[in-house]
């Protein structure tokens, strides 16, 4: 149940279909990219484009949503880490504007660091819009005990998410390889040959090194828990397991199956990104969620917290070694 791409084009074998679609006959499918290709690519237009929408990210960053020690809903602390839960709607991290609100900040003042730094607390963080646990080291060896095990991938982590549609599929992986998507940056698109070789006009000096990255190995694995309906709209409920890490992984690789998340404001219907992971419509699964249902569910869902929670964490304590797992259950 792997999604494989080719040299030449975005090719889906028929048993990697079948991970999402058992319907399809054998053959290979052709999925093409979303846009024009070989147009040239102005790295003024890239850059303008990355400019406006770090601002437009940067207000939506001042948005984050006020917390402090007393709000804190810890789950776990002892002298080297402490594990929270965090809400929808409040930064992990401050970003470059320090007074921003955020969940470390309030980490921060509750419980301090060896270090003295608010900053070398952080080990892995979540997207604003999403809820759920966090972990923060409280000591320098945690903090480089936590951040091994982030990067030997030792650390599982799943996720709760609500997707548009019914997906057909008991259980599968997601193998799509992400890079950033030149044409809406700096958000992130299902990587193509077409699309990494229109990167070579571009000059790091122009657009950023982040734009001309290689595209990244992205593996995603779901499992359905539920069907259900969503005020008259078929929705399910998805256990996601992400094994590589990538940013914004499960929102791109749920669109690019054609089950965007519910409430995701760019990857989802009508969002900022580029709509379906970056693919065309006629290159998704047979049982993908019609626009007519998304924008169905966008309309009820206008206002509300996107549909994904970190639900469960496990890993090795980083200096006792003791094994730890932690749960937390969604509000959706």
């Amino acid at each position: 149940m792997r999604l494989l791409w080719s040299l030449a084009a975005v090719a889906v074998t028929a048993s990697a279909v079948a991970a999402f679609a058992p319907c399809q006959k054998q053959g290979a499918v052709v999925a093409r990219a979303s846009s024009a290709l070989h147009q040239v690519v102005a790295a003024a237009d890239v850059k303008a484009k990355n400019e406006a929408t770090l601002e437009m990210l940067k207000a939506k960053d001042a948005g984050s949503h006020a917390i402090s020690k007393d709000d804190l809903v810890v789950v776990f602390e002892d002298e080297h880490i402490v594990v929270v839960n965090k809400p929808s709607g409040v930064l992990t991290v401050p970003g470059k504007d320090e007074s921003n609100p955020s969940l470390n900040k309030a980490v921060f003042d509750r419980y301090g660091s060896e270090s003295g730094r608010m900053d070398k607390m952080v080990v892995h963080r979540l997207g604003m819009d999403t809820s759920g646990l966090v972990v923060f080291a409280r000591t320098d060896a945690a903090l480089r005990g936590m951040n091994a095990l982030f990067r030997t991938r030792k650390v599982t982590r799943k996720y709760e998410a609500l997707v548009c549609g019914h997906v057909s599929q008991d259980h599968g992986s997601i193998d799509l390889p992400l890079m950033r998507d030149y044409e809406c940056p700096p958000f992130m698109r299902v990587s193509t040959d077409d699309h990494q070789r229109a990167l070579l006009q571009l000059n790091a000096a122009d657009v950023g090194k982040k734009v001309l990255e290689g595209p990244k190995d992205s593996l995603t694995k779901f499992e359905v828990v539920s069907r259900e309906d969503l005020d008259g709209n078929d929705v399910s409920r998805l256990t996601l397991t992400s094994i590589s890490g990538r940013t914004h992984q499960l929102n791109v690789h749920c669109a690019a199956i054609g089950h965007p998340i519910v409430g995701d404001a760019v990857y989802g219907y009508n969002g900022e990104a580029a709509s379906n992971g970056g693919l065309e419509e006629s290159a998704l699964p047979a049982d993908k969620a019609s626009v007519e249902l998304q924008q169905a569910i966008a309309a009820a869902c206008k206002g509300k917290p996107m549909c994904v929670h970190a639900k469960s964490i496990s890993f090795r304590h980083p200096v006792t070694k003791e094994v730890l797992s932690f749960d937390s259950k969604s509000s959706f």
